[in-house]
């Protein structure tokens, strides 16, 4: 062999040996990092605060001061722009569509305010502090006489929701059926920052640390032992819990799951070369043409930006303001539901939501004030000093399962998921359903998470 072949030979040597080490530092474990239980979060210096432990009832009281001023501002609606001709939601919230939701709201919504308000009122609703802030949460037990049969259930919301959004699935999941040997005792947080949770007065308060906050209230309420379901920042938050506290959650139920550790993203590369190798084919327009999903996330997440670097300036524009908040609300619903709709000239804001459940989502965050604070999340989320894919690198043992709608923002293999969720027992794909898949497809997603903890009830360790 000459000077060039043998030259080749230990460059192509080097090169192997280079990307092999990239590989193991990738895919190495990471370690569970050191958990500060009492982190304090409110207001001033933790010194001055004494946490009041008690649960205190809650529920919305909005009378006609509030509900008058909010009806004026919708009297003074601007003139908006025309469509452009042709044009649905490709551009945005149609105008028409828009004057047409905000005309329903100010005539017919508020004058069934009290209707809409007990319905927000259904379930118990209480308030607790923990570690300085006021956490909002609805607790809804059984009615059973045999309390060895109740599985407690966490179940978090994310952005643009709030604890609304589960309304509909909460009634099947506490009721008796011939589906599971069990009830569920459902509990149903306002993550901080968002509807009636306070915010945080400090800097940081990341997904993994509202993990601590949740495990929190789970200890304060007296679980030991839980289920989680979460799908957006619920999906982050529910995946952070099963990692850091894998003695206490029983198993973790998510929509949107990610694995967001830089292995995770290159099998997703890698897959998209030969997706034959790494999904069945019947589901691979779930993940590929890799580029076509990644342009429609970029196309859907212009907002992700403006409230990762500047979520106060945004809220500034949204509090307070019925309009903008609604048009920037509901558009979600629009496009995050199916991509498609943006050739609707109404969005298909209709076609699985009702008004009235959306203008009470509206409502929750319009009364508390929240829209700043929930937008905060993004910002310390993308803080560089914690990224989420660095604790994505410590594998969970808790049981996992992923239910995948079609018209989800962001869906990952079961390959890449692996690596981090190494006890993956259940992963079903829909034909249908997108980001809000509690309020669009309650039954369904109910029937996942039934059949994901009828394969572990029985399980000693519970």
């Amino acid at each position: 062999m000459g000077f060039a072949g043998r030259f080749v030979l230990v460059t192509f040597t080097l090169l192997v040996g280079v990307l092999f080490k990239v590989f193991q530092d990738l895919s190495a474990p990471a370690a569970i990092p050191a958990i500060d239980y009492q982190e304090y979060w409110g207001p001033g210096d933790v010194k001055n605060n004494k946490e009041n432990v008690e649960v205190k009832s809650f529920e919305l009281n909005y009378g006609e001061d509030v509900i008058g001023k909010l009806r004026n501002r919708l009297d003074d609606v601007p003139k908006f722009a025309e469509p452009l001709e042709g044009t649905a939601f490709e551009y945005g919230f149609n105008s028409k569509k828009l004057g047409e939701i905000l005309k329903y709201w100010r005539s017919d919504y508020l004058e069934r305010w009290d209707e809409r308000q007990k319905y927000l009122n259904r379930f118990p609703q209480f308030k607790t502090q923990i570690q300085g802030l006021d956490i909002h949460f609805l607790r809804v037990k059984p009615e059973v006489q045999n309390p060895k049969r109740i599985v407690p259930l966490l179940m978090l919301h994310g952005w643009p929701g709030s604890v609304q959004k589960f309304y509909e699935i909460i009634p099947r999941l506490v009721a008796r059926s011939d589906d599971k040997e069990y009830v569920f005792e459902v509990i149903v947080p306002s993550l901080p920052g968002y509807g009636f949770s306070q915010g945080a007065s400090k800097q940081g308060l990341s997904p993994a640390k509202i993990a601590v906050i949740m495990r929190n209230l789970m200890a304060r309420l007296g679980f030991k032992k839980y289920y989680v379901h979460g799908g957006d920042w619920g999906s982050v938050i529910g995946n952070l819990m099963a990692t850091f506290f894998q003695d206490e959650v029983l198993g973790v139920h998510l929509t949107m799951c990610m694995n967001t550790a830089p292995i995770g993203t290159l099998k997703n590369i890698l897959g998209a070369v030969a997706p034959s190798l790494v999904v069945e084919s019947q589901y691979k327009d779930f993940y590929y043409p890799y580029l076509d999903r990644l342009k429609l996330l970029i196309a859907e997440t212009g907002y992700m930006h403006i409230q990762a670097t500047k979520p106060d300036t945004i809220g500034a524009v949204l509090t307070g303001n019925p309009v903008g908040l609604a048009t920037y609300i509901l558009e979600k619903f629009s496009t995050w539901t199916n991509p498609q709709y943006r050739s609707l000239a109404d969005g298909g804001l209709e076609k699985y939501f009702t008004l009235d459940t959306l203008l009470d989502n509206i409502m929750i965050y319009y009364l508390s004030d929240s829209i700043t604070t929930s937008q905060r999340l993004y910002a310390e989320t993308f803080n560089i000093k914690e990224l989420s894919r660095e604790l994505d690198r410590i594998p969970t043992h808790v049981p996992a399962a992923c239910a995948k709608f079609r018209y989800e923002l962001f869906q990952q293999t079961d390959w890449a998921l692996r690596d981090h969720f190494r006890n993956l027992i259940q992963s079903k794909h829909y034909d249908d359903g997108g980001h809000f898949v509690a309020m669009q497809l309650p039954d369904v997603l109910y029937e996942d998470i039934v059949e994901f903890v009828n394969r572990l009830y029985r399980r000693e360790d519970q």
